[in-house]
């Protein structure tokens, strides 16, 4: 039974955390009255495509703790979470666009490095994470794209 509430808690973790932090900002996402860069997608786009990446971030966290049990590279694992996360209230909440586009900078090095890292001990896992790694470079787009237009 611990053993399946652990995979479960390794599966399902990010898009649990998506989730909260989804509810936490929900009344401040002010995305439809911002002046947007070409090819920014609708609202509705951001919650499925997260839930998705989220989804594949927890299936390549799980393969990948099946086989091993490295603190150093699942310290990387959550703090990049972690990063992921706040960027919403920096961005939406406190609406620290400036602050935003740095703190989404420092996630593009924390996931690409996770990648990486995944590339070297998992490939499958570091394949998983491929639309992750696409989405956010395009969010860091949009994110330096909205604070230069508004």
């Amino acid at each position: 039974m611990k053993k399946v509430l652990r995979a479960l808690f390794y599966l399902f973790f990010p898009l649990f955390i998506g989730g909260i932090v989804g509810f936490l900002i929900s009344s401040h996402i002010d995305y439809t009255s911002l002046v947007k860069p070409p090819f920014a997608p609708p609202k509705l786009a951001f919650p499925i495509a997260w839930s998705i990446i989220y989804l594949l971030m927890g299936i390549s966290y799980f393969l990948w703790r099946r086989e091993e049990e490295d603190f150093s590279f699942s310290f990387l694992y959550y703090v990049q979470l972690f990063v992921n996360a706040f960027w919403s209230i920096i961005f939406f909440v406190w609406k620290w666009r400036f602050i935003s586009i740095l703190w989404i900078l420092l996630l593009d090095g924390l996931v690409l490095y996770l990648v990486y890292q995944f590339w070297e001990r998992k490939k499958i896992s570091a394949y998983l994470n491929f639309p992750y790694v696409l989405w956010i470079l395009f969010a860091t787009y949009l994110t330096i794209g909205i604070y230069i237009l508004n």
